[in-house]
Parts: C-alpha cells; sequence; structure tokens
C-alpha cells in the first residue's frame, strides 16, 4: 500500500487491498505482516483497525507473536478500545509478560473488564502483586470481588480456570419462568450451555441442559426435569483432574464448588482443551528435561531450563564411565569391545525410554489401576525379554561376521538380552515408583532409566566378555 510523503491516506475501505492473512499451508502470509508493520511505523490507525478487525482473537495472538516488542505495542496502541485483550490469553507467557511490563495499568483495566473473569484471572495472575492491586482497584466492586478471589486459589487449579459468570435458579421456578429471566436479564454468559439449580445458599442440587429446557412446557417446574446426577469439581482440584472429569463423562461444561460445597464458577470446554494441550505439552517437556521453555524464551531462560537436568544426565554419564573404567584392561587387549559396547547401551536406553514412555502417559492420564497395573508389568517385561532375543539374534550374527568371533558375537547377543530385560523393568517400574512417592516422573524417570541401561549394558557387556576370553 502506497504513501505519500509519510502522511495518512484517507481511508477507503472499497479501494484497500488487503493481502490473505494466511497463506496456503496456513501460515501468516508475509505480505500482510510487511503491509501491518509499514502501518504501524506511519500510525496509521484507521487502516490498522480495517486490517485487524476481521481476525479471531486467536489470529491476533498470532500476529502479535511475529511482530518485533515495538510493533506489538505500537499495534495495541493504535486499535485502542478496537483492541480485543482476550488475544493476550492466546500468546505465550513470556510476549504476554512483556506487553503486561509495558502498557499502563489503566489500560488493562479496560481490557480485562470486557473479558469473561477466566480470560481476565489468565492475563491478571502473572502480574506482580502492586500492579495486580492497582489494576483491579480500578474494576466495578463486584467484578474485583470475583476476579479477586479466583486468583486467591492455587495455581493450576479448577478455582484459577473457571469462569464466575453463571446462569442459577431456584428449582421451584418453572420453565416459563427461567426463560422469561434469562431474555430480561442482561448480564448473561456470553456462552453457556446448562443452567444451575441451587438452593439459598447457592448449593448445587441439580443442572438443567438448555436442549432439555427448550423442549419442556412453559408450565413445568426445573425441579421436575432437572438433572440430579451432579458432577462437579473442587475449586482446590487440579486442573489436570477436572480434564479429566471432562474426558470421561463427555462434559461440555462442569461445575466449580468451594470447600463449604457451594457453587463458586464453571469450567467450560475451550478452557479444558487449553488445559488437556498444557498439560501434555509440559509431559513431553518435562521427558526431556527442558522444563517449562518457550520458543519465545531468550537464551538466558533457555539455558535455565535445560542446564539442571544436563548436570543430572553428566552424573549419570560419570557413573556409566566408572563402569567402563573397571575394566579397561579387559578393553585394551580387545579393541573390538570398546567398538560394540555402545550398541548394547543404546539398544537398552532406547528400549528403556519406549517402556518409560508408555508408563508415563498411562499415569497421566489416570489409566493405572490396581487392576491393570500388574498386567502392564508383566507385558512390558515380557516386550523386553523378547526384543532382547530378536536383536541379541541379529548383533550376535553381525558382530561374529565382523570380527570373525563366534564367541564375541555369543557374549553380545547375551548381554543384550540383559540390557534388553532391565529396560523393560526399569521402564516401567521406575516411574511407578516415582509416582508412588509423589515425585513427577515425567521429570525424573529419564536420567533413572538411562543410568539402568547404560550401567547394566556396559557391565554385562564387559563381564562376560571377561569370563569369556579370561581378559581379568
Amino acid at each position: 500500500m502506497a504513501h505519500n510523503s509519510g502522511q495518512t491516506a484517507q481511508l477507503d475501505t472499497e479501494r484497500l487491498d488487503i493481502p490473505q492473512f494466511r497463506d496456503e499451508i496456513g501460515q501468516i502470509s508475509s505480505d500482510w505482516v510487511d503491509q501491518i508493520v509499514d502501518l504501524i511505523a506511519i500510525e496509521d490507525a484507521e487502516e490498522v483497525k480495517v486490517f485487524m478487525e476481521p481476525l479471531h482473537a486467536s489470529d491476533v495472538g498470532d500476529v502479535l507473536e511475529v511482530l518485533s516488542s515495538s510493533d506489538r505495542l505500537g499495534l495495541i496502541m493504535l486499535l485502542g478500545e478496537a483492541f480485543d485483550y482476550s488475544a493476550l490469553t492466546e500468546v505465550e507467557d513470556a510476549i504476554r509478560l512483556e506487553l503486561m511490563h509495558i502498557l499502563p495499568n489503566a489500560e488493562i483495566a479496560k481490557g480485562v473488564h470486557e473479558l469473561d473473569s477466566d480470560d481476565a484471572v489468565y492475563i491478571l495472575e502473572d502480574i506482580e502483586g502492586a500492579d495486580q492491586a492497582d489494576i483491579l482497584s480500578k474494576l466495578p466492586t463486584f467484578e474485583r470481588l470475583a476476579l479477586r478471589r479466583s486468583l486467591d486459589f492455587p495455581d493450576d487449579t479448577a478455582g484459577r480456570r473457571m469462569q464466575t459468570e453463571f446462569i442459577a435458579i431456584p428449582p421451584f421456578w418453572t420453565i416459563g419462568q427461567t426463560i422469561d429471566y434469562m431474555r430480561d436479564s442482561t448480564d448473561l454468559p456470553d456462552d453457556f450451555y446448562q443452567i444451575y439449580v441451587v438452593d439459598p445458599s447457592y448449593n448445587l442440587l441439580g443442572t438443567l441442559a438448555l436442549d432439555r429446557m427448550l423442549r419442556a412446557k412453559r408450565p413445568e417446574t426445573i425441579e421436575a426435569i432437572m438433572n440430579n446426577s451432579v458432577i462437579n469439581v473442587a475449586a482446590e482440584e487440579d486442573q489436570e483432574e477436572a480434564a479429566h472429569l471432562f474426558e470421561r463423562y463427555d462434559l461440555v461444561e462442569l461445575a466449580v464448588v468451594d470447600e463449604s460445597r457451594r457453587m463458586v464458577g464453571v469450567l467450560t470446554i475451550d478452557d479444558i482443551v487449553d488445559v488437556i494441550q498444557e498439560e501434555a505439552g509440559e509431559d513431553i517437556k518435562r521427558l526431556a528435561g527442558v522444563g517449562d521453555e518457550e520458543v519465545s524464551d531468550n537464551v538466558w531462560d533457555a539455558l535455565r531450563s535445560r542446564v539442571t537436568w544436563l548436570m543430572v544426565n553428566l552424573v549419570t554419564a560419570v557413573l556409566a564411565s566408572m563402569v567402563i573404567g573397571m575394566f579397561d584392561a579387559t578393553i585394551s587387549q580387545m579393541v573390538a569391545l570398546a567398538v560394540l559396547m555402545p550398541i548394547v547401551a543404546s539398544m537398552g536406553g532406547n528400549a528403556g525410554t519406549q517402556a518409560m514412555t508408555v508408563t508415563v502417559r498411562a499415569l497421566s492420564t489416570k489409566q493405572l489401576d490396581r487392576f491393570n497395573i500388574r498386567r502392564l508389568i508383566t507385558r512390558e517385561i515380557l516386550v523386553g525379554a523378547l526384543n532382547g532375543g530378536i536383536f541379541a539374534v541379529i548383533i550376535g550374527i553381525v558382530a561374529t561376521v565382523w570380527f570373525g568371533n563366534f564367541l564375541l558375537g555369543g557374549v553380545i547377543a547375551v548381554a543384550m538380552v540383559v540390557n534388553m530385560f532391565a529396560a523393560g523393568v526399569s521402564g516401567i517400574l521406575i516411574p511407578l515408583a516415582l509416582d508412588r512417592v509423589n515425585i513427577d516422573p515425567a521429570i525424573a524417570s529419564t536420567a533413572f532409566v538411562t543410568t539402568v541401561t547404560d550401567v547394566v549394558g556396559f557391565f554385562a557387556f564387559l563381564s562376560l566378555a571377561a569370563l569369556a576370553f579370561g581378559l581379568f
């Protein structure tokens, strides 16, 4: 788009040529980004609004992530009241925190005032105490108290994730009264899927799905047609447990209750999808020992998240090297051992990681109980032993042909069976043991499993070789 002498051209939406936002592979178009950056540079607020107006909040979040720090702030300031603060729930934590640090508290207060309470809490929870208090003080009293209550719940709990806007009615109302109430009310939630039936103390008595309500006659009472089998979650419960309830009972909305069993909010499926993605992502990162690292993190943050477990791996590697050192004389007499021994340890490490991943995933999704845990242990041990037998034959033949030594092939074959069996056992028992003592198996399992397979692999191969060839 051309601009003459650095001045903003008069907006003409009929003639405005806006490039396609996403290209054929779903990525944000570079032409689109180039034009929005140019508009931000010349502070053309009207055309910026035209570019951004068709975009969903999640798309706006994507835009913020591809822009530079200065352009992000410029975009938000140019959009003014047209900026939807729910877009900040779609960006990575580092970017959101950076923007929260730069934006004036008064602007943040105006933005979160327009959001559902769950989105407002998501934005406010990472803001430091003094600034958070200042922002809350600028909100209406009822909204401030509701947000304060949600923020008082621990991180990653149902209470922190819940939305405090919901529809609660008494059981003696009729369908007609309920419909009239919702038609006349001006503060209904933007999206809701069911109505909650409560007593005067807000104790949850039942629920009424919208489809069932619309099929009922106006004179029918709520109590006569409501669902009495109420599923709810405690506000202090971990968000992952709430996600399991959604999965188990195929829910789209779930009531949240406090310690007195009074209803305080609801969890909706859109938030739970985010929880599931977040928890799955955390497990994957923890298995790799990278903590809470994100793409937008700087070098120092990435270094800090990785160095701890690299240090643990260094200790375990030294332990494995000490085992090798015990057989230095053996290795010096037969160089082929140095060539072959990494194969045994590597195969055992991979097999152990496979068993460990299956176990950690089963633990995180609550698939393991006293009825099937013995079956899983037996299966993984048998799989380890059978894999050991298969690859023992293969590596035994390879070693025999490679070095022309049948006895050497037999030694590595036996070592392979031993290490693969150890991998299967450690891959399942170590995560189970860590979970039993309340240590997250996703974080700690990898270091322990690889240590076991390295030590067992090296020791089995080198000790068997020393016995077979008399290399002491």
